[in-house]
């Protein structure tokens, strides 16, 4: 599938900027007006929204998980991630978070849908040659998040990594975070996690967390959500906006990605438990 064909599927907007946080903001920490309206983004509890007007299904009532042990083939849990990591797979989906009216996080200028941009074209430049890779954006326009997350349905053999940055109430938070949901989503997670605190200089955030979002829960893939560093934290903040730091990122990404090629799980301990999870959607309280 050829990068213009998937930007078919895409919403552009022109930008009119907010202060939105991250997926791990802390609450209320950041807000936009929309037209008079004041809206939240991201938090400890919820995901990052849809823009106002959006119609919000109630959430399914959640099941009883399975145990490891009933790990198989079937295809119904398959779809859910209840198998092995991948392993010599040839695709990586690169989402660049947020983008056109939702600016994401926005501190002292430096914009997080702008960075996130940034170290998504560097991450596809360091694949070069081991993978395809597939952007859902490459640009400054808005794309819905379950847009998104149908971006990823016609592909099988691939991963997806959604790059953002952070903010926190705190300004004491820093250091990058990674989320994921699914098991065969686990090893990705915690090589991305692990290569990230490498780069990073010092560390005061949750590190890898287990999280059911629209885009670690809903992709047919495997698939996880980066957060590069927080942008209320002023130290962090000025390594993000220096460039020789944002691409040891994206090599650190890089390299995360090639050994999970090269390995699968091998070396990344225990897979978490399954967890059968309704879909993710806009509205739902967060967590597991």
């Amino acid at each position: 599938m050829s990068v213009a064909a998937l930007m078919v599927m895409m919403v552009s907007a022109c930008s009119t900027g907010t202060n939105a946080g991250g997926y791990g903001a802390s609450p209320g920490s950041s807000y936009s007006e929309y037209g008079g309206r004041t809206v939240y983004y991201g938090s400890y509890g919820r995901e990052l929204p849809h823009s106002p007007g959006y119609s919000v299904t109630p959430p399914q009532q959640a099941v009883t998980p399975v145990s490891v042990k009933r790990l198989s083939s079937n295809k119904t849990r398959d779809r859910l991630g209840h198998r092995p990591g991948p392993k010599n797979f040839s695709t990586v989906i690169i989402d660049a978070g947020h983008g056109g009216r939702d600016s994401g996080a926005v501190v002292n200028g430096v914009s997080e849908k702008t960075l996130a941009l940034d170290v998504a074209r560097r991450l596809r430049a360091k694949l070069r040659g081991s993978f395809k890779a597939v952007f859902i954006r490459n640009g400054d326009y808005f794309v819905d998040l379950d847009k998104r997350v149908r971006a990823t349905h016609k592909f099988d053999d691939a991963v997806l990594v959604s790059i953002h940055l952070n903010h926190s109430r705190s300004s004491s938070v820093r250091g990058p975070e990674t989320y994921y949901f699914r098991v065969d989503s686990y090893s990705l997670a915690k090589r991305m996690q692990r290569a990230m605190s490498a780069v990073s200089s010092r560390e005061k955030s949750r590190g890898l967390v287990r999280r059911r979002l629209r885009l670690t829960r809903n992709p047919q893939i495997p698939c996880v959500l980066v957060e590069l560093g927080y942008l209320s934290n002023s130290a962090e903040r000025t390594l993000l906006s220096q460039v020789g730091y944002r691409d040891r990122m994206a090599s650190a990404l890089a390299s995360a990605l090639k050994a999970q090629k090269r390995s699968g799980d091998g070396g990344m301990g225990k897979l978490p438990a399954p967890l059968n999870r309704p879909l993710s959607r806009a509205g739902d309280s967060g967590g597991l």
